[in-house]
Formats: structure tokens, C-alpha cells, sequence
């Protein structure tokens, strides 16, 4: 990690690794946790391969749904790693992402109290990366994480 450059979260969700892949990679159970609640998004494609789309959209009220992420994945590890890029959108054409184009890594390792979630957050410049920070990066990303524990911990066999 380079702290000029890059944000991180990690933590550790109390459900085995398979489950908390099965969160990440099943749309009907993205959308459960994909946005800070009480927003809801939509995934319109999550093709789950390197150049594969991922695009989702949010909702404040439920009704309208807005472009959210249009983004392409660069590299998938079985339960293991997920790479995606928002500057280059889901057709492979550079993208001008607002507010900020990123690169994130999204590890799952296992722990022994289930799974050591991690998330890596690349950015171009050191501007970039505090436009992120300053947006709440920390806040956002920290709300989605704790949303997919609950839901990946509510799914854990017992």
C-alpha cells in the first residue's frame, strides 16, 4: 500500500469465505448491501471474469434508479480476489469516472474467526486519493463492508 496514493478498510466478517464470495457474486444478494442503506441499488451486469462489466445503479427513493458504477473487472481469483477499475467502463473505452477513478482490490482470506475481508483502494494521484478520503471513503466503504458482514453473517450456517 501507498498511503500517498491509496485508502484501505479491513475487517473481519464471522462467516466462512465461501459465503462471503456468494455475497459479492450473486446480483440478488449484491444489491442487498452493494450501497449505503437507506439508498438501494440495481445491478444491471456483473459478468464475474477479467473484462467482464460491472454496472450497478442507486436509488435514494426506491423509484428512480441513476447510473452509479460503470465499471470493468481486471482480474478474479475464485473466494479469493476480486480487481476492478472505473476508468474503463464496462465496453473497455476510458472512462472520466466522478468523483474519481480508482483501482479496487477486494481480498478474502480465511481467519479463524471466519474471513479477513480486505479492501484496497488505488488512486492516480495524490489529489485523487484525498478527493476519495475527503468524499468519505472511510465512511462509505466502511458502511457497505458492515452491511455485507451482516448479510454474509445472517447467511453462515449455524
Amino acid at each position: 500500500m501507498n498511503p500517498d496514493l491509496d485508502l484501505a478498510l479491513e475487517r473481519i466478517i464471522r462467516a466462512p469465505r465461501a459465503t462471503v464470495w456468494s455475497a459479492w457474486t450473486d446480483p440478488s444478494r449484491l444489491e442487498r448491501w452493494w450501497v449505503p442503506a437507506p439508498s438501494r441499488c440495481r445491478v444491471d451486469r456483473l459478468d464475474l471474469r477479467p473484462g467482464g462489466a460491472f454496472v450497478t445503479r442507486l436509488s435514494d427513493d426506491g423509484a428512480e434508479f441513476v447510473p452509479h458504477l460503470d465499471a470493468c473487472f481486471l482480474d478474479v481469483d475464485e473466494q479469493r480476489r476480486i480487481v476492478f477499475t472505473n476508468a474503463v467502463d464496462s465496453t473497455w473505452r476510458p472512462a472520466r469516472p466522478a468523483p474519481v477513478a480508482m483501482t479496487a482490490t477486494i481480498t478474502l482470506d480465511d481467519h479463524p474467526d471466519g474471513t479477513d475481508y480486505r479492501m484496497l483502494v488505488r488512486h492516480g494521484d495524490p489529489d485523487a486519493r484525498a478527493r476519495h478520503d475527503k468524499l468519505g471513503f472511510a465512511d462509505g466503504w466502511g458502511t457497505v463492508s458492515a452491511q455485507l458482514a451482516d448479510l454474509a453473517e445472517g447467511m453462515a450456517p449455524r
